[in-house]
């Protein structure tokens, strides 16, 4: 993820140095709009679970599991021209859709250990910067803050929703109709979580912690008004 951080500064880098290097109307692309969207997620998780025995010591288990998932979802936005090739693009999106993470202990007497994670109704909030390259297409990289919605399935307490920083780079195309088409690529680091077991089983108390992190990839139809 680093890598991919250092390749969307570098972007944003030359997105501000090349302000005023291309010869396009901005106006083409002010101005409020809507839009559908079609994203495929990933989503991984780096955590531990670690069962503790009353009779015998504890258990740790590092958890390291991944899920792929399609997603649909819309935005909505406002882009406010900068001079002749440069916009700040405001907006919102949603993502709607499940992302379900299971995970099965090792250890064989917790119940408690085994965990599934769902991950959804993902919102972003964010600010992108563009360049205007012609009349008809641009580039813009975007930081937003993301939240989701968390539930866990399994003698566990459900840990408070997630919150964390999106940073993305893409193309938006616009036609003289107004429809424009949009791709994008980038990745959300969200806060860490935790979980703990509700002891129903009597000789073990579990605790859960994770790091999510999804990145993406999505296509998005919509219409500048």
């Amino acid at each position: 993820m680093t890598t991919i951080k250092k390749t969307i500064c570098a972007l944003f880098t030359l997105v501000l140095v090349n302000v005023g290097a291309a010869q396009a109307d901005s106006s083409n692309f002010a101005g409020p709009y809507i839009g559908l969207s079609v994203s495929g997620y990933g989503v991984g998780i780096d955590g531990n679970s670690r069962s503790t025995h009353t009779d015998s010591g504890g258990t740790d288990n590092n958890v390291q599991v991944g899920k792929v998932a399609a997603v649909s979802g819309g935005e909505v936005g406002y882009s406010i021209p900068l001079g002749s090739a440069m916009l700040i693009d405001i907006g919102a999106s949603l993502l709607t859709g499940e992302a379900k993470l299971d995970y099965q202990s090792d250890d064989a007497g917790s119940v408690n250990a085994d965990v599934a994670l769902t991950i959804d109704d993902l919102v972003t909030y964010y600010i992108a910067p563009t360049l205007v390259l012609s009349d008809t297409s641009s580039l813009y990289v975007k930081v937003g803050l993301s939240e989701a919605d968390i539930g866990v399935k399994g003698d566990v307490t459900t840990p408070g929703n997630l919150s964390g920083t999106t940073w993305a780079i893409g193309t938006r195309t616009v036609l003289e109709s107004g429809i424009f088409i949009r791709s994008e690529a980038g990745y959300t680091e969200y806060n860490g979580i935790s979980s703990h077991g509700k002891g129903t089983t009597q000789s073990v108390e579990t605790t859960y912690s994770a790091e999510p992190t999804t990145a993406y990839g999505s296509i998005s139809l919509g219409f500048r008004f």
